[in-house]
């Protein structure tokens, strides 16, 4: 399977945790309590973005 590097933005919430938006990926938004739970939510979200893509026919982003 080839693999792909995205870049992925982190937003401090004031009220505590991150909001993470993956700009290749319209509409693909994750949230984590911390930063490293931000960050691992954002991997697996990343997969199931693809893994939806793949099923659609769709292309997937370089």
């Amino acid at each position: 399977m080839k693999q792909h590097t995205y870049r992925i933005l982190l937003n401090k919430e004031p009220e505590g945790g991150f909001t993470v938006t993956v700009p290749a990926f319209l509409g693909c938004i994750t949230y984590g309590a911390d930063m490293d739970e931000a960050i691992t939510n954002a991997k697996e979200a990343v997969e199931l973005f693809l893994e939806s893509l793949a099923a659609h026919g769709e292309p997937i982003p370089a």
